[in-house]
């Protein structure tokens, strides 16, 4: 029996057009939740992971499966469905999961023979059972999976040319903002793999760098601080040799002892939220943890910084607070807290999020031809109608935060600042390059986007 799991591309996402630019490289991560399933399909399937991150492959030319599975996140529907009708053409079963299937079932049954909701793990040997005997049912429901049997992912299936490797310590998350769906799709409770496997699969791993998936990896609550800490220990011990980036939150900056078994386990960089400049937009996205009343962004981040740990920052623009301005106070801020990298992202209301369920009744969802427009919902395009900015306006705005921000002499005094400090010069160097070339891109994007928009509201007319 052949399978092919298939994690499909979006060529409008430009960090994965690793052909135009070669810092992508660094910027482009494994499809772990397909590496898992692997993991838990029996010995008698032969498995084929398709990254198509890389480049589609030619499909015609290969053999042809017993079955193919594909996940897809809300921007990767597009070609999902592509995907899937070639091989529904073929009589091949095709079985779709992940978050935009679990958010969009209604449309995912109409373009594919079964879709598996929620978490996977649970439900994926039942899957390949009935697939194997010609009687998939059109709906599985894996839940939460039982996080203490989820299998090591199969890392020897994908071809070598990732920067990165690719965990999951945790899953879960109990913060539950307003435009995220991660709380929607993995739950509340805060739930961690033992420390035991976590090493084990971290020596599975062939890259020397690695990226921890985790949405949080050192939770909130001091139970999830304590064991990280005894993860990091268990790393350290293990002598790994790993370098490491993960997301955290900026609690991450509260101890000390936290931060020094960190970076001697092999932290090197961490992705963190800090969404908003301003109080209000702060309240308005349910950021709990970043409104703490006393709490210095600046100290928090240098903190981290003197652990030889880079720290990239997210910001959001398109809150109904922001007014004309807000991309370079955004990067005024960014540059303010020492940030190394800054990530800025269009308000994008996802399906299964508060920011949707809110946006939509508002009627404030300004491209809804679906599944035509999923493409966009990348969070580098404008996809909603925004309070205080026009298209052409909000456009602008995170063209001037980029441009601030990522000016050759700002990214000179980053990176003159990380050799000085002995925090990872070269990858500092890397990631502003990388940052500074996509934003460049983004100039062209915006304007093929405007065409579209244009485009279609042409065609309505004429109707």
């Amino acid at each position: 029996m052949r399978l092919y799991l298939i994690n499909p591309s979006n060529p409008l996402v430009s960090i994965v057009r690793v052909r135009e630019s070669r810092w992508n490289r660094y910027r482009v991560w494994k499809p772990l939740s397909l590496m898992v399933l692997a993991g838990l399909t029996p010995p008698e399937w032969e498995i084929s992971i398709i990254d198509e991150n890389f480049g589609a492959p030619d499909y015609p030319s290969m053999p042809l499966p017993d079955l193919v599975g594909i996940t897809a996140f809300t921007s990767q529907a597009n070609r999902a469905y592509e995907v899937a009708a070639y091989f529904r053409r073929l009589c091949v079963p095709v079985v779709m999961g992940g978050i935009h299937a679990t958010m969009c079932m209604d449309e995912a049954m109409e373009r594919v023979d079964s879709v598996v909701t929620g978490e996977g793990e649970g439900i994926w040997p039942q899957v390949l059972e009935d697939a194997r005997h010609g009687c998939l049912k059109r709906r599985y429901d894996g839940g939460l999976a039982e996080i203490s049997d989820i299998p090591a992912a199969r890392h020897d299936l994908l071809a070598t040319g990732y920067a990165l490797g690719a965990i999951q310590t945790t899953r879960g998350c109990p913060l539950n903002c307003s435009f995220c769906s991660v709380t929607a799709f993995n739950g509340a409770r805060y739930r961690m793999r033992s420390i035991e496997d976590v090493v084990r699969e971290f020596r599975l791993i062939r890259e020397k760098r690695v990226l921890v998936v985790d949405d949080n990896l050192v939770g909130t609550r001091s139970e999830h601080i304590a064991r990280a800490k005894d993860l990091f220990r268990a790393m350290i011990q293990a002598k790994l040799k790993k370098e490491w980036v993960a997301q955290t939150t900026i609690n991450f900056a509260d101890d000390e002892e936290l931060l020094a078994l960190a970076a001697k386990a092999g932290c090197r960089g961490v992705f963190i939220g800090f969404e908003s400049p301003t109080p209000k937009g702060l309240r308005e996205l349910s950021q709990k943890f970043n409104l703490l009343i006393g709490r210095n962004f600046r100290a928090s981040v240098r903190r981290i910084q003197r652990h030889g740990i880079l720290v990239v920052g997210s910001f959001i623009i398109g809150l109904d607070v922001d007014e004309p301005g807000i991309g370079k106070r955004i990067a005024e801020a960014a540059s303010q807290y020492g940030l190394d990298n800054l990530n800025a992202l269009f308000l994008t209301p996802l399906p299964g999020t508060r920011l949707w369920d809110q946006m939509k009744a508002k009627g404030r969802i300004a491209l809804d031809t679906f599944p035509e427009d999923w493409k966009y919902y990348t969070l580098t395009y404008p996809v909603a109608r925004y309070k205080h900015l026009s298209l052409d306006g909000i456009s602008d705005e995170m063209l001037s935060c980029d441009r601030t921000f990522y000016s050759m002499p700002r990214i000179l005094r980053r990176v003159w600042g990380n050799l000085w400090g002995r925090r990872q010069p070269l990858i500092s160097l890397v990631g502003n390059l990388s940052y500074r070339k996509n934003s460049q891109l983004s100039c062209k994007a915006y304007a093929a986007f405007k065409r579209y928009l244009g485009n279609r509201h042409d065609c309505v007319k004429k109707l």
